[in-house]
């Protein structure tokens, strides 16, 4: 799954870049699948309909779920950079995640 708080037509551009084949997301959440509160766009986990003892979200920020704190591992902002291998060394922590 995808899940910004950005509109949807920005997350058509990212999924282009991110999955131009269409094979490994299945799911694209945007803004209008957040909640809205003072102004303020925040991703409830819970629309997934999974078992959030088992979903972790990877962000740049904390506060798009601040109802799931505890879900989040936090990760350097893209910056569109092709050579960024950020989410590759996550792989080892992600594993460990996995099988906990």
């Amino acid at each position: 799954f995808i899940y910004t708080t950005a509109k949807k037509d920005y997350a058509k551009k990212l999924l282009e870049v991110l999955d131009p084949k269409k094979k490994l997301i299945r799911r694209c959440l945007s803004q209008s699948d957040c909640v809205c509160s003072q102004g303020c766009y925040w991703k409830d986990l819970s629309c997934l309909g999974r078992d959030l003892a088992k979903t972790v979200a990877l962000d740049h920020t904390m506060q798009g779920f601040p109802a799931q704190a505890a879900n989040w591992v936090q990760v350097p902002p893209w910056s569109g950079d092709p050579e960024d291998e950020e989410l590759l060394r996550l792989i080892p922590v992600l594993g460990q995640l996995g099988q906990a």
